[in-house]
């Protein structure tokens, strides 16, 4: 079965930066897009930022600028490279990949934005 884990989360200051990694188990050629979501205490999920496995991105509204994806084919590796960090990106972070007929969903790592 698809495996998918996460890593990079940790506590930083506002206005830093942080960069979230996510390995798959399998070549990642193999969904059709990749994701990060992301769940806040009192919120629901949402997502953050997508790529397809034709390299398109796509990013929720509350992140647009400040975040980027990007991916490792060769590592089967999605990255999350998070600048300009606010309290309110705060949460538990969830890697994603679609594949033929099935989600797959990593354990999540926490991100916590503080003085």
């Amino acid at each position: 079965q698809v495996q998918l884990v996460e890593s990079g989360g940790g506590l930083v200051q506002p206005g830093g930066s942080l960069r979230l990694s996510c390995v798959a188990s399998t070549t990642i050629w193999d969904f059709s897009d990749m994701g990060w979501y992301r769940q806040g205490p009192g919120n629901q999920r949402e997502l953050v930022a997508e790529i397809t496995a034709g390299g398109n991105t796509n990013y929720g509204d509350s992140v647009k600028g400040r975040f980027t994806i990007a991916r490792d084919i060769a590592k089967n590796s999605v990255y999350l490279e998070m600048n300009r960090l606010k309290p309110e990106d705060t949460g538990d972070y969830f890697c994603h990949a679609q594949g033929y007929l099935m989600a797959y969903w990593g354990q999540g790592t926490q991100v916590t934005v503080s003085s």
